[in-house]
């Protein structure tokens, strides 16, 4: 990253990689990983460390910085990019954390295309096509990227090849959030308790998929702009699409992971919107429920469901509290913050949540698509 020939760093570190103060929403100065980096500076644990140790190079040589690329599915990623390397940097070099926002670039983007994970099947597929691969990774035709085009030392042109570039990459940021990450989180909560091993299976069950579409279409939807040539409702259609396609073999265990950062990035800043408007929030509630039956850990079969997210003891714990007192799993500040003190809000999710205790999560949605 150091070489002068390097002018745009891209990266892609998943959401809950970006060291956010729950709390405040900003930097987190005080995380081991970030005080470790400021204290060693040239043997850098988190690539944030690494990046600013470039940037130090790169200036004391005389080069330009690079434009540093956020893919991630972050709303505004870039300037949570940008606050996580110039809020490093000033930690321990106040003169570069300055030259970097005077001279580096953070353009904010939207990457939107569905990559399950790579399974043995999938390397079984690329032997027999001949492919030599000992990584292969599978995903759908789809693909969109939006950018916003603030660059430091030029780009490619992008837009050749379908990329959009604009300035305003915030209303397709939130149309790909809310609708397809937030229906993601919708879908797969219920479905590995209901032991649905597949996003394509949740969309094929009739009860499950009813579930997801009335979600986005009362309480989703009117929380999402159109963008030029789609329309929140041509996008809820579109991914509809490819969430049913038979090819794409996404588990919903894998949709699951990191619901402590899916759930505050995708469904919670949409549930919050609408509360405030006055609008419904019963279904966006019945998922968060659905989301604390998950981290108990057990599926109705009895099965177990396996840890599946960095802070999954933490989670566990307050799940299984919350199954005989539905508050504890809303007492995690880092997560539902003063919707912990929404009436309206808790005596929902605890109403959603004893039932489905009492009677199960397909008794659950049943009430919910009849209401």
């Amino acid at each position: 990253m150091a070489d002068p020939a390097i002018r745009i760093v891209s990266l892609t570190v998943t959401e809950g990689g970006y060291y956010i103060d729950p709390s405040s929403g900003g930097f987190d100065m005080d995380h081991s990983d970030i005080l470790h980096d400021v204290e060693h500076p040239e043997t850098p644990c988190t690539v944030f460390g690494a990046m600013v140790a470039a940037l130090r190079l790169r200036r004391d040589n005389g080069a330009k910085p690079f434009t540093a690329l956020s893919c991630d599915n972050l709303q505004g990623n870039g300037t949570i990019l940008r606050q996580c390397v110039i809020g490093l940097a000033h930690m321990s070099d106040p003169s570069l954390a300055g030259w970097i926002a005077a001279n580096g670039a953070f353009p904010n983007s939207m990457v939107d295309c569905i990559v399950p994970a790579t399974t043995d099947e999938f390397m079984t597929q690329a032997r027999d096509l001949g492919l030599p691969d000992v990584a292969p990774v599978t995903h759908e035709t789809f693909r969109q990227w939006v950018i916003e085009d603030v660059f430091c030392d030029g780009r490619p042109p992008w837009e050749e090849v379908g990329v959009t570039l604009t300035r305003d990459v915030h209303s397709y940021e939130t149309m790909k959030i809310r609708i397809l990450n937030g229906g993601h989180q919708v879908l797969a909560n219920v479905g590995e308790v209901l032991s649905v091993p597949m996003i394509v299976d949740c969309i094929q069950d009739t009860q499950i998929a009813a579930f997801f579409q009335k979600v986005q279409q009362n309480e989703i939807l009117p929380q999402v702009a159109s963008v030029p040539g789609m329309s929140p409702m041509d996008y809820l259609e579109l991914i509809t699409r490819r969430f049913a396609n038979p090819k794409i073999r996404d588990t919903t265990r894998r949709v699951a992971f990191d619901g402590s950062s899916r759930h505050t990035g995708f469904l919670l800043p949409t549930l919050r919107e609408a509360r405030e408007k006055g609008q419904s929030i019963s279904g966006l509630t019945l998922a968060e429920a659905l989301w604390a039956r998950m981290c108990y850990g057990q599926r109705e079969d009895n099965s177990v469901i396996e840890p599946n997210d960095p802070n999954w003891a933490v989670l566990q714990s307050h799940a299984r509290h919350a199954r005989t007192n539905p508050k504890s799993w809303l007492n995690q500040p880092g997560i539902y913050g003063h919707l912990s003190q929404d009436t309206e809000f808790t005596e929902q999710f605890a109403m959603w949540l004893d039932l489905i205790w009492a009677e199960g999560c397909r008794a659950a949605l049943a009430r919910y698509l009849a209401g």
